[in-house]
């Protein structure tokens, strides 16, 4: 799957998309950003609600391909300052993780079903 591809989900609004064609293979929900720095996959969505420049920071060095942040939760400037630099794309939701997970698994499993 790409990340464009996260855009087409109706409840996920872009608020930064860094590169389009930038491959994305699974998913991790995490707000503890310890636990995301050493569980969360390279090329893996995001679903947190911590909106803040330090999931910036913590995506790029495992190397996440784009952030969900749930629950309705407010992208400052400073963060996508900092997700501009980092070259990180973010969506928001109203969805909380589960909810935001289950549209990420199902856009995941529909470009499985097209490369087989």
């Amino acid at each position: 799957m790409r990340v464009e591809e996260l855009a087409t989900v109706k409840e996920f609004e872009a608020i930064h998309i860094a590169d389009k064609d930038r491959a994305v293979s699974t998913g991790y929900c995490g707000d503890l950003l310890s636990d995301v720095m050493a569980n969360a996959p390279a090329q893996s969505v995001l679903m947190t609600i911590q909106a803040h420049k330090n999931t910036i920071a913590v995506a790029s060095l495992v190397g996440i391909s784009a952030l969900v942040i749930c629950n309705g939760r407010t992208v400052g400037a400073d963060m996508l300052d900092a997700a501009r630099e980092e070259e990180i794309s973010i969506f928001v939701t109203d969805l909380n993780h589960f909810e935001a997970a289950a549209k990420v698994m199902a856009l995941l499993e529909r470009g499985d079903a097209g490369t087989h």
